[in-house]
């Protein structure tokens, strides 16, 4: 087996990780649980990520690396509008 199709398929499965997540958190619109902290290193380590992927020209990192901080950004917007007002 290709190692680079090994790396498509590890990697989509991390992607859609936060899927759920996202998707539980628009339809309840609640986001108390979700640490605003987590989601902001979260975020930027994922962006340091998919600079470095486009560095190295790893398409596996490029594309999904991508897909998960779109989630993650998708996220911390939903945390913005939707967390608790104190």
């Amino acid at each position: 087996m290709d190692i680079e199709i090994v790396g498509h398929i590890g990697a989509a499965i991390i992607a859609s990780a936060l899927a759920p997540q996202v998707i539980k958190s628009w339809k309840t619109k609640s986001t108390e649980d979700i640490s605003l902290a987590w989601n902001t290193l979260l975020l930027t380590g994922l962006i340091i990520f998919v600079i470095y992927g486009y560095g190295i020209g790893s398409h596996p990192i490029m594309i999904f690396t991508t897909i998960e901080a779109s989630l993650t950004f998708s996220l911390l917007v939903l945390k913005l509008i939707y967390g608790k007002k104190t």
